[in-house]
């Protein structure tokens, strides 16, 4: 049996539209491509580092001044978090 010409097109869709979910999309003109780091092994770089997720809720106003902060911190907002929560504790 013979398929009809808008058969053989769905199926000429449905694959290539399996192989555009599949592939990976590339940061912004391919720059850092290679960088990409998935979930799972940024998961294990965290955790030989010995970082632990940690998640909570803040006032609006307290994240903004952090994000405001952070900008000027080397480390980011982890590394700002991790600071000003040392000197709180201590």
């Amino acid at each position: 049996m013979s398929m009809k010409k808008t058969d053989l097109v769905k199926n000429l869709a449905k694959k290539l539209d399996g192989r555009m979910k599949t592939a990976g999309v590339p940061d912004r003109f391919a720059q850092g491509a290679a960088q990409a780091v998935d979930k799972r092994e940024q998961r294990r770089r965290d955790a030989a580092a010995g970082l632990v997720p940690f998640a909570c809720k803040l006032p609006a106003d307290l994240v903004k001044r952090l994000h405001e902060r952070a900008a000027a911190h080397e480390g980011g907002v982890n590394a700002l978090v991790a600071q000003a929560l040392g000197k709180a504790l201590d």
